[in-house]
């Protein structure tokens, strides 16, 4: 039987359309059924406190690069701990849905069911901050910069929140290579306001920016 080559792409396509509801659909279940393990959390210090010790057995390979204390083990990889277990659900399905690019992180999040995301993000949040650095001689200027550019998303303490990550503390080669793909819009990050705000800051102050980050508690 002879099927033609127009009828063959329009079923492809149908396929592929169908298969791609379901897989996002699929992925925003997971999502959800995450978010509300993490809520449920919060008014169950029992649940939280199992979630806490599942998420250090579910990360033990994150653990090579992020640290096990969620200190990373390298500069230009970011440190975990601290960061609130919202935001970092946020960034595992940003990975999956290929929103944030990096194929070896895809592939890891991957493999991870629902319960072990939630787990995995109260169990960074409830690492403690340490400092990545001392604060160097453009610190000072650096904060100053970073209250009038980036407080109102990241707070005064640069401790983020549920939508926008935890700068303090943070890793500086990671920060710098960070808000030089910002400023030079590379494809690797893309979100106008940051965009925009690294614009404003330019290249010559963001040395200053990431002394002051890397040396808050």
């Amino acid at each position: 039987m002879r099927i033609s080559w127009s009828r063959a792409c329009t079923s492809f396509v149908r396929y592929l359309t169908v298969f791609g509801l379901a897989a996002v659909a699929t992925t925003a279940s997971s999502a959800d059924r995450a978010a509300d393990l993490v809520n449920k959390s919060r008014s169950d210090a029992a649940l939280q406190e199992t979630l806490v010790a599942e998420g250090r057995k579910a990360a033990f390979f994150c653990a090579n690069c992020h640290g096990d204390a969620g200190i990373s083990r390298f500069t230009n990889v970011p440190n975990l701990a601290g960061q609130h277990p919202d935001y970092v659900l946020t960034q595992i399905e940003a990975f999956l849905s290929g929103a944030r690019k990096d194929e070896f992180m895809q592939g890891l999040m991957r493999v991870l069911n629902e319960r072990e995301k939630a787990a995995i993000a109260l169990m960074y949040s409830s690492m403690p901050v340490i400092p990545a650095t001392e604060p160097g001689p453009r610190a000072a200027s650096g904060g100053q910069h970073f209250q009038q550019l980036c407080a109102r998303c990241h707070q005064t303490d640069a401790h983020g929140g549920k939508d926008f990550p935890r700068l303090a503390g943070q890793q500086p080669d990671y920060l710098r290579l960070s808000l030089k793909r910002y400023l030079t819009m590379s494809g690797e990050r893309f979100y106008p306001p940051m965009t925009a705000a690294v614009a404003q800051l330019g290249a010559q102050n963001i040395d200053a920016m990431v002394e002051f980050l890397s040396s808050q508690p």
